[in-house]
C-alpha cells in the first residue's frame, strides 16, 4: 500500500540511503543513552555509567559507518532520517519516560536495541557489497549484545522485578499489534459519530433513520479507519506486527465503537432508545480511558480529562445542532 503515504519504504531504499539513514540513527540513540545517563546518575550512577558506555558505542558505530560511506560513496551523506521511511522504528520523546523510573527507561533501551539490530539484519540482507554486509551483520551483533546490557539493568536495580524476557516482548507485540491500533479505533469510533448521530436523533426523532445513519457512519469510519492504519506502517522495521491484523483491529474497533450508541435505536420508543444510547456513551467513554490507563499507561486523570470531556462535547454539539 506504499501509495497510500508520501513517506519511501525501506525497501526502495538504495545502499547508500540505507547507510545514511543507519548514521543519523546511531546518531540519535547516542543522544538519547546520553539523556537517559544524565537522568539517572543523581540516584543510580553505576546505571548511568552503562549507559554513557552504550553511547560511546553508538558513537563508534556511527564513524564505522561513515567511514564505509565514505569508501564507497564519497563524503557527501544525503539527509535521510526516520521521519522519511514508511514504517521505520520510532523512539519515544526522553519527556514521556523520565518520570517513569529505572524500569521503563530499561525497557525502552531493550526495545531500542532490538529495534536497531532487526534494522541492520533487514540492512544486511539488501545489499551485495561484502565489505557492507559484514559491517551491518557486526552492527546487528552489537545491538544484540546491548540488550543483554540493558537486560542487565533490571538484574541489578529491580531484584523484586523476575518477568521472563519473552513474556516481556510477547506483551510489547500484542500492545503494537492490537491493542494500539485497537484503541485508537474505538476512540475514533466512540467519539467521532457521537455528533452525526444524536443531531440525527434530535433532529427528526426518528430512531430506525437514527440508527441507518448510525450504521453508515460507523461502518464508513471503520473502513477508513482500517486502511489508514494498515497503509501508515508495513510493521517491516518498527516491529508493530502485521498491517493486515493492525487494520482489522484498528478498523472493527472503529466500527464497534460507532455501533455501541447505534444499536440502541432499534428501539422503536425515541427517548427510551436515546436514554440507553446516552447510557452506552457513559460507559464508552469511561472505558476508554481505563484502557489508555490499564495498557498504555496514560495517567488516569488525564485519559479521562482527554475522552470523557471530549466525548461530551462532541456529543453536546450534535444534540445543539440536532435540535436547532
Amino acid at each position: 500500500m506504499r501509495f497510500f503515504t508520501q513517506r519511501k519504504h525501506f525497501r526502495d531504499l538504495t545502499e547508500q540511503e540505507v547507510i545514511a539513514l543507519a548514521i543519523s540513527s546511531e546518531e540519535d540513540d547516542a543522544r538519547i543513552y546520553r539523556s537517559y545517563a544524565e537522568m539517572l546518575r543523581p540516584d543510580y550512577p553505576a546505571t548511568a555509567k552503562i549507559f554513557d558506555g552504550m553511547a560511546a558505542e553508538e558513537d563508534e558505530h556511527r564513524r564505522r559507518l561513515i567511514g564505509l560511506h565514505e569508501d564507497r560513496f564519497g563524503p557527501v551523506i544525503p539527509l535521510i532520517r526516520r521521519e522519511h521511511v514508511a514504517g521505520y522504528y520510532a523512539r519515544r520523546p526522553i519527556w514521556l519516560v523520565e518520570n517513569l523510573g529505572i524500569e521503563r527507561i530499561r525497557e525502552e533501551a531493550e526495545m531500542m536495541e532490538r529495534d536497531a539490530e532487526r534494522f541492520y539484519l533487514a540492512a544486511a540482507g539488501r545489499t551485495t557489497d561484502a565489505a557492507t554486509r559484514k559491517l551491518l551483520g557486526d552492527l546487528a551483533a552489537a545491538e544484540a549484545g546491548h540488550q543483554a546490557a540493558a537486560a542487565e539493568l533490571e538484574e541489578a536495580h529491580l531484584d523484586h522485578d523476575e518477568k521472563e524476557a519473552e513474556k516481556v516482548i510477547s506483551h510489547r507485540q500484542f500492545i503494537l499489534t492490537w491493542v494500539q491500533p485497537g484503541l485508537a479505533g474505538l476512540m475514533d469510533g466512540s467519539v467521532s459519530t457521537l455528533a452525526p448521530i444524536f443531531a440525527t436523533a434530535f433532529a427528526t426523532h426518528d430512531p430506525w433513520t437514527t440508527f441507518l445513519v448510525g450504521l453508515a457512519a460507523s461502518v464508513g469510519a471503520g473502513i477508513s479507519m482500517g486502511f489508514t492504519e494498515a497503509a501508515s506502517d508495513d510493521g517491516e522495521l518498527s516491529g508493530r506486527g502485521s498491517p493486515v491484523k493492525r487494520g482489522l483491529a484498528s478498523g472493527v474497533m472503529t466500527t464497534v465503537g460507532g455501533l455501541g450508541h447505534a444499536l440502541p435505536y432499534l428501539i422503536p420508543e425515541f427517548w427510551t432508545a436515546t436514554i440507553i444510547a446516552f447510557i452506552v456513551v457513559f460507559f464508552e467513554l469511561w472505558a476508554i480511558a481505563w484502557i489508555q490507563n490499564r495498557y498504555m499507561e496514560t495517567p488516569f486523570f488525564r485519559a479521562a480529562f482527554q475522552v470523557v470531556l471530549g466525548g461530551s462535547l462532541v456529543l453536546a454539539a450534535g444534540i445543539l445542532i440536532g435540535s436547532g
